[in-house]
């Protein structure tokens, strides 16, 4: 290729028009079935959340977060798949915009939330607060609570007295419960029978006297100490979030660029054509490059 002509042809003479359409069905593919299991299972856990009394709230339904996660999913990636299928240039640039939207508010959101940490606590302890205030009332979170609260070591949101504010736990609440916390927040041998009244009577005690029975320290506190002591479990879990949101991004860009070099090549050669049926020679076929191989 000339130097003149380095400009015409982007990526034609290096990446394969075929290679790089298979690559893109493959991913928006995989990505659209991904989506539809994440709606399925999603609409399926709200049809169960639905036969018992449960909150509206999407925070405390991760069915909800599930049908949305799922729908956003399903819909991108089917443009992806139909983009790549009929090369159409306006769906691909659309899907690789919405792909790129996407990825930007994520790091966006993730540089926000650190720098303004203090706030981004507060945000996650009053959400669960409310999720305690409801605990007996909304199953999901019953069990998301009770795993982190095992799991973590932990008990409530800041601490153990948030328990306080839920109907059955306060100290003005006339049942048994009254004053305690759930057995999850218990320290529980593993050997022995789980009582499920070991936090009776604990809210209104101080810490040093009843750190033997229950955990004292907050979930949110925690699961954040848990985040930096793993911080490489941590960094995997951002690179699997990330990562393929900006292939997506990546795969597209290139495709559209090979399609806009192939449109481009074409057009320049039936120029030519033209030009030499007017003059009446023959048109030098030589050097039109790998882009005459695009599928009519």
């Amino acid at each position: 290729m000339a130097a003149g002509d380095s400009d015409q042809v982007r990526y034609c003479a290096r990446l394969s028009y075929l290679c790089l359409k298979f690559s893109l069905i493959t991913y928006s593919t995989v990505f659209w079935l991904l989506g539809a299991f994440v709606l399925a299972v999603g609409i399926y856990a709200e049809v169960e959340r639905q036969k018992y009394k449960t909150l509206e709230s999407a925070f405390l339904a991760p069915a909800i977060i599930l049908i949305l996660l799922g729908i956003i999913m399903f819909v991108v990636s089917f443009v992806g798949v139909l983009a790549s299928l009929r090369d159409n240039l306006c769906l691909l640039q659309a899907f690789m915009y919405i792909l790129g939207m996407c990825l930007l508010i994520e790091l966006i959101g993730g540089i926000m939330a650190l720098i303004f940490r203090n706030q981004t606590i507060d945000f996650l302890n009053d959400n669960i607060r409310r999720g305690i205030e409801n605990y007996y009332d909304d199953l999901d979170f019953k069990n998301i609570m009770d795993f982190v609260q095992k799991e973590f070591k932990c008990c409530g949101g800041e601490d153990f007295k948030d328990w306080s504010i839920n109907q059955y736990h306060a100290c003005s609440a006339p049942g048994p419960l009254a004053c305690g916390v759930p057995y999850s927040c218990c320290v529980v041998n593993k050997t022995a029978v789980i009582n499920t009244m070991c936090g009776y009577k604990t809210i209104n005690e101080e810490r040093l006297g009843i750190q033997h029975i229950i955990h004292v320290r907050g979930c949110t506190n925690a699961v954040l100490i848990w985040f930096m002591d793993n911080y490489a479990i941590m960094a995997g879990i951002l690179l699997g979030i990330l990562f393929p949101q900006f292939l997506g991004v990546l795969l597209s860009l290139l495709y559209v660029t090979r399609i806009e070099d192939i449109i481009a090549e074409h057009n320049k050669l039936n120029e030519g054509l033209l030009d030499g049926r007017r003059q009446g020679t023959d048109v030098e076929f030589a050097g039109v490059g790998c882009c005459m191989c695009y599928p009519g």
